[in-house]
């Protein structure tokens, strides 16, 4: 049965005022796990004690790039000690995205050293990854072709799926075999045409159908993520939680 975790980017400014604190309100709004993006100058023995105190599971951990490829051992030691087996590429910059050669190259790399140590490399999308082309095929296709699945898998973020004007539940079926995490968004397209990511079932993307997909391909994880959120971040999670629930007493085989 399908678990659902937070990425803790959401509430990232309660995060900073207090650590240990937010991460008690996040699994009382019961949030199974939850996926780091950063861990506030806590040590993994630090990170240990909360979780185990709250019962929350390291679920992954949101890691930049330039760690990846210049301090992956101290990534991989940290989390691993926290109980973390996920490292994810979250985001490239603009100026990564002129060299994907090289960054293919570099998943390689580091995805073979994640598989020697029992660690698994997932990647990340935006909307760039889809509206960027190598070749006839989008950015994303092409690095999951290049890079092996059991050297890199898949974190599928269907909402900048939709945005990006293709259909989540095409690459949900279509990565189904290495796609462990999934997150689940909703957002909004203003009259600029630019996203703000909203409260799950207060926007335009079909999120319902997406959770359903992602829980017949076999996802482990459903990861709840709001970008930006314009009342308090921890009323936005509730809310979003809340709406989780309805899923899962709707017949949402989640395990919550």
């Amino acid at each position: 049965m399908v678990r659902v975790g937070l990425q803790l980017y959401t509430v990232r400014e309660a995060l900073d005022n207090d650590f240990e604190g937010t991460l008690r309100k996040v699994a009382e709004l019961g949030y199974q796990g939850v996926e780091f993006a950063g861990f506030y100058g806590r040590s993994a023995q630090q990170v240990t004690e909360i979780l185990n105190e709250t019962g929350l599971i390291a679920l992954g951990a949101h890691t930049p790039y330039e760690k990846l490829r210049d301090q992956l051992e101290e990534e991989i030691t940290f989390n691993l000690a926290i109980g973390n087996r996920y490292l994810i590429c979250p985001y490239l910059s603009e100026e990564d995205r002129n060299r994907w050669d090289e960054v293919i190259e570099d998943l390689k790399v580091i995805g073979k050293r994640c598989h020697e140590v029992g660690v698994v490399l997932c990647y990340h999308n935006h909307e760039f990854e889809l509206t960027q082309l190598i070749g006839d095929k989008t950015v994303l296709d092409t690095i999951y072709e290049e890079v092996p699945a059991s050297l890199l898998q898949v974190e599928l973020d269907s909402c900048w799926v939709s945005y990006a004007g293709y259909d989540p539940l095409q690459y949900i079926a279509k990565y189904s075999d290495r796609l462990p995490i999934l997150h689940l968004k909703d957002m909004i397209t203003k009259e600029d045409g630019s996203p703000e990511t909203v409260e799950l079932g207060k926007g335009e993307i079909t999120i319902k159908a997406i959770a359903d997909a992602a829980v017949d391909a076999g996802v482990e994880w459903l990861v709840v993520e709001q970008d930006y959120c314009t009342q308090d971040a921890l009323e936005s999670i509730k809310v979003s939680m809340d709406w989780i629930h309805g899923y899962a007493k709707q017949g949402g085989n989640l395990n919550v």
